[in-house]
This record gives C-alpha cells, structure tokens and sequence, in this order.
C-alpha cells in the first residue's frame, strides 16, 4: 500500500533511501555533486538559516532559477520545518508584493539576477515588503554557507505543511495551494512505481522550471528519490539541451509538448540521436496529437502524457508504459490515486459520459491559505473538484474534454482570464472586454483579448499591451488583441466566451487559406 511505502518519509530523509553516498546527485555544467555532497550543503543551508532566525512554521519565499541552489534552499527550508512559497520567475514585483503578503512570508530567498531584472535590490524589498530577512543567491549567501557547521536533522511531521504553490482562482487572485509532506512524497512514489522507476538505473535532465510543481515533483523529487543523479539546465536551450542529452547519457526527460516539437524536428533532420533516451513524460499543457505522432515517427521511446494540477502535487494520470497509448488520452490514474467522473451531486457517472474529473489520495493538498470557504468547495465530499470536464472509455483511459472553468494553458503555464480581464476594465477607455485562449500549435493555447472601447475612445493595440505589461507577467499577456463593437452575450448577460473562440478559430483557418 502506498500509506505504508511513505510512512515517515520527509523532505529530511527521502532522497537518502536509495542512494549510495557517493552516487552522483547533481550535475551543473561544469559542477558536479554527490549525495553526501549534496546532504552536507544542504544542512549547511539549514544551519545558515537557523542562525539568522528562521524557525519551524516561518514562511519563506524562494524565487531562483534552475540551480543547485534553488534545491538546497528548498530542501533546507522544509528541513527546519518552515514553508516554502516557490515563486514564478516571470511575476512582476507587484504579483511578488500580492504572493508575499497574502502568504505572510517573514523572509525571501533571491538570486541577484532577478533583484536586477525587478531593478531592485535586498534593502529595498526587505522594507517595502516588511521581511525580516532577504537571502541573495549566488556569492553573498555561498561564502556566508560555506563557514556553517551541518546542522543535525530535527523531528519533521509528514503531514506538517511544507509547501505553499499560488495558483490563480476564478476570481484571478492567487490561492495559496497547501502541501505537506505526505502530499509531495505520496505522488513522488506513485510516480516512480508507474514510470517502473524503482530499482532503475536512471539519468535524469531537470529543464522544466523548479518554480513549477510538475517540473519540481517529475524532475527534482522523483529522481532524487530514486537515487538518480540530475543534469540540471536553467532554461531550455535547444542546442545546449540536445547536446548535454547526449554528452550525459540522459535516460529519462520531463518536458512540454512544445519541447518535444524541436527535438522530433531535430531527429527528423538527422541532425542528433539520442541514443541512451528511454523514457519521455509530457505534462504540463495537453498534448497535441500531431506533435505525439511526429515523436513517436522518429524514435522508438515511450512518450508518456500525463494530467496533473497544482492540487494534486501534481499528477493524478500518465499514459502507461507499456500496452495502448490512446492519443488524445491523458492516461490512467498513478498507483494510489483514485478518480471518477461525477455528476454536480457527485454521483459516479459510468464509462463515456462527460462529467467532472474528481480526484481522491493522498497527494490531494490540505486546502487553499485562509480561504476555508473556497478550500470546502474544492474538497466537498472528500473529492478534489478538479473543475475539468472529462470522462472515462470502457478500458479506463481518461480524456479531458473540455475546461470547466476558464482557464488558459501556454507552454504549461496557467493564465486566469478574469485576471487580465480585471485590469482592462480598469483602463478608462475600455467598455468591456474578454480574454480566451486560442488553440496554438507549438505553445498550447495563446492568449487573445477582445476589447470593447468607449464611445469616442482611439485605442491600438500597443496602447494596451503598454497599459498592461508593468501589471501581468510576461507569459500572461495577450498575444492577440481585437477591438469589437459589442461582446456575444447570452439572455441573461452571460458573455459567451464559446462564440469568440470559434469566432477566432475560424479567422485562423481564413488566414492559412490565404
């Protein structure tokens, strides 16, 4: 049983069950770094923080790219007891300012590159932000970490929350998704035992972001549980990922559809094989069918789609390894989580019928921070009320059909409509306005704007992209803007989203006409 296969394990103890002390653990460009290594730089980190004032239950935001760094930070924080706030490279200050108070954070972690990108500095977000401490990455924190003596592990309660990912809701404010230990060792293990990862001998490449519970979960945890070492890349470089696939001899690669598009164009053209690559898992974003044909043509590896949300910290299914692969499908469930498709009384509906996708473990979080009301909604009935719409054909392979809520999915990253919504309604010459997700070959799905002018106003689109990029991360923004007289509404005044994404889609067809 999986309960008993995790008991007592922790963000102290879980990477040091398979692992030899000497096994390579971490590989960083020109860095390389065993278990013990690891462990010893890790407790480091513990005692550093402890000896500024950190204590079990302090909340502490980490905002680094793909680094050792960022794991030791991560690790090191758990560690003690406290909880970590991953934060999204690509947020502005003010989406930083809204996570950190709403978290209640005393301290933040940050790698000086991104205090220059935000053009600030420690002292200044220490106080505008009301921090107790700011730890800058790379030199400053390396020097003072080095001097500390191991700290020795403390008590740690699985089911203590650990972790704190912000997810936006509905409403387009961000809710702080709560994890413990229980839920992140939970969906590492059934990981491992669907993937058939137990007992393997594996070389994983970390290029997904860190900040990303999938990426963070499928290339950080699993191989670490598994005793597998990990060639770590800070972004991904298509030329320098598909040479280090070779030079490291990867095995295993987690990655977005839109990644598996250059490396299938790559191996089509002949210009690399990777010879060692057994096993690929796309998450993330939903996985063109086209883009799964195109890999699969060209190298004889099991791609494995999955199906996850932050929630469920994160995949609830994959595809399976061996057996029929449904394009289309996102899979079945991982050893240990339970699904069903229900009705809004959550009946249990049978085989074809579309209803909600419900998801029953313990990878299922504890509930949204200090939103009691949304957190009995989303677990009513003891289900996590995933809000896709999906259903199950009669040999157990789950589609996703639909989303229930409005959510936009581009290059794996969540865009909340009503979020970008807000801020046009702000703008005092827009009327009205709606943002969707247009259907996108290589990133999933972009995101499109209609905007509504007031009478008399003279608005382009560079006016409200300039309106909007100091507010919305980058990855947020909308690609498309369209200026209409009046949005599609339904008798009760609903605007009907439905009728601009086909109006959309049949503009797209026009253009490829012509």
């Amino acid at each position: 049983m999986l309960e008993e296969m995790i008991a007592g394990l922790h963000f102290g103890n879980f990477y040091l069950n398979k692992a030899k002390p000497d096994d390579t653990a971490l590989i960083y460009r020109d860095f390389t770094q065993t278990f013990y290594e690891m462990d010893t730089t890790i407790r480091q980190y513990c005692a550093h923080f402890t000896a500024a004032g950190l204590k079990k239950g302090d909340i502490v935001a980490l905002s680094c790219y793909n680094t050792p760094e960022y794991i030791y930070s991560y690790m090191a924080i758990t560690q003690i007891g406290a909880i970590v706030v991953p934060l999204n490279l690509m947020l502005t200050m003010e989406e930083i300012s809204f996570i950190l108070k709403d978290s209640g954070a005393q301290a933040l972690i940050v790698h000086e590159k991104i205090l220059a990108r935000l053009k600030t500095d420690s002292a200044r977000i220490q106080t505008s932000l009301g921090l107790s401490h700011v730890f800058v990455l790379q030199n400053e924190l390396a020097e003072a970490v080095s001097k500390q003596k191991p700290a020795k592990p403390i008590d740690l309660n699985p089911d203590d929350i650990c972790t704190l990912l912000y997810t936006s809701g509905t409403t387009g404010k961000p809710k702080g998704v709560m994890l413990s230990h229980t839920n992140l060792m939970a969906n590492t293990v059934s990981c491992s035992i669907t993937l058939n990862l137990i007992g393997e001998t594996n070389i994983f490449m970390c290029v997904l972001p860190m900040f990303h519970t999938f990426g963070f979960t499928t290339s950080v945890l699993l191989p670490l549980y598994t005793g597998s070492p990990i060639v770590i890349h800070d972004a991904f470089q298509p030329k320098e990922v598909m040479a280090s696939l070779v030079k490291h001899r990867v095995s295993v690669f987690c990655g977005v559809p839109a990644m598996y598009v250059v490396l299938a164009q790559a191996l089509r053209d002949g210009k690399v094989e990777f010879p060692d690559l057994r096993l690929a898992v796309s998450g993330g974003a939903p996985m063109p069918v086209e883009i799964l044909n195109l890999f699969n043509k060209q190298y004889e590896i099991p791609l494995v789609e999955g199906y996850g949300l932050t929630e469920a910290a994160p995949v609830v299914s994959l595809n399976p390894l061996v057996g029929e692969k449904k394009p289309g499908s996102i899979g079945k469930p991982l050893y240990g989580v339970e699904v069903k498709i229900g009705t809004p009384g959550e009946l249990a509906l049978p085989s074809g019928e579309v209803g909600e996708l419900l998801i029953k473990g313990l990878n299922v979080m504890k509930g949204y921070l200090g939103l009691p009301e949304e957190t009995a909604e989303a677990l009513k009935g003891g289900w996590l009320h995933t809000g896709d719409m999906a259903y199950r054909d009669e040999e157990g392979y789950l589609f996703i059909v639909d989303r229930k809520k409005d959510m936009i999915i581009t290059r794996g990253l969540n865009v909340y409509p009503r979020e970008i919504e807000e801020l046009l309604y702000v703008h005092p010459d827009i009327l009205e306005a709606a943002v969707v997700g247009i259907p996108d070959p290589l990133k999933g799905e972009i995101v499109k704007a209609f905007v509504v002018p007031k009478e008399g106003a003279e608005l382009d689109r560079r006016t409200v992209l300039d309106y909007l990029k100091p507010k919305l991360a980058s990855y947020k923004m909308p690609r498309l803007v369209e200026f209409i007289a009046e949005l599609p509404k339904s008798a009760t005044g609903k605007i009907l989203k439905k009728e601009l994404r086909a109006v959309s889609a049949d503009d797209m067809e026009k253009d490829k006409e012509d």
